[in-house]
């Protein structure tokens, strides 16, 4: 049997070479270098480019010091075609946090910067929100029967390899866009990585800030009963911002919660929660991203 053109490359071989993509060669000291995958895509995709430099700032740092925080602006877009160099600087290591800031450059040029701070492992108070009762990912449909009905729609979708098994909770935007706005309701969705991941947790950890950037600006369009690719819309991420709670397994299934608190002057806020199946909160992220309509 011959495979079909039409469908998406998947499962552990996409897996591998997404880790292959993390793994930065290391050029100097506090410089390493990242390249793309050889996708049609216009510009560098912001997860690849906010996971790369969060390898290159652990990179710098003590294994027993794990990032707790990051926060980064999306500044130019960057080119798949070329290199992207990855320069860090060691702002501060103290007793019980370290501060990196990385730049990412292409074409002589600063296109994005990470601020990135590490803890060593400390006890404490512990508290989190609870995770929201939704069905279990197995009983949900696949992304490719979603797609059923929506050729135009999965044959640009599926130009790209998918790392990731995703399970829409909901309607996804494409579908939810024949039904009009969906107000006062989160945008959830079951993820994990669609092949086993190596049990390095810094790896992980970037593979879900990778994660992180594929669906949450949805929360926004859903909203105003929007889809990316279907309507005339131009979207980019602005700025991301990534808190890591709890310990997780990015290659086991998590709930994906988010949701949109605003929208105004061409830009939309997407606020998101990562719950892993047994209910931990294990990490929050928060995105901008400029949404700008035909003509406004």
């Amino acid at each position: 049997m011959t495979a079909d053109p039409a469908a998406p490359l998947s499962g552990q071989a996409v897996v591998d070479g997404l880790v292959a993509l993390l793994d930065l060669e290391r050029v100097e000291e506090n410089i390493f270098r990242g390249v793309s995958p050889k996708v049609s895509l216009q510009r560098v995709f912001g997860g690849q480019v906010a996971g790369q430099a969060l390898v290159a700032a652990t990179r710098t740092v003590e294994s027993e010091r794990r990032v707790h925080s990051l926060h980064s602006y999306f500044i130019r877009p960057g080119d798949p075609s070329l290199p992207l160099v990855y320069t860090v600087e060691r702002v501060r290591d103290g007793r019980s946090f370290s501060v990196r800031r990385v730049s990412a450059v292409q074409h002589g040029q600063v296109i994005f910067t990470l601020s990135a701070s590490f803890q060593l492992e400390q006890g404490g108070i512990d508290h989190q929100r609870e995770m929201p009762e939704v069905p279990a990912p197995e009983s949900l449909p696949t992304l490719a029967e979603r797609l059923v009905g929506y050729d135009p729609l999965a044959e640009m979708m599926n130009r790209i390899p998918r790392a990731f098994d995703i399970r829409y909770v909901d309607d996804p935007p494409w579908i939810q866009r024949g039904s009009g706005p969906r107000e006062n309701r989160p945008h959830r969705i079951w993820m994990k990585a669609d092949g086993r991941l190596p049990d390095d947790p810094t790896l992980h950890v970037c593979v879900i800030t990778f994660a992180s950037d594929l669906n949450l600006l949805d929360s926004v369009l859903i909203r105003h009963g929007m889809a990316a690719r279907l309507d005339p819309i131009s979207m980019a991420s602005l700025d991301h911002a990534m808190w890591f709670h709890r310990g997780f397994r990015a290659d086991e299934w998590f709930l994906y919660e988010s949701s949109s608190p605003s929208a105004s002057g061409g830009r939309g806020l997407a606020t998101g929660r990562f719950f892993a199946r047994d209910g931990r909160l294990v990490v929050s992220v928060a995105q901008e991203g400029m949404i700008r309509l035909p003509n406004a």
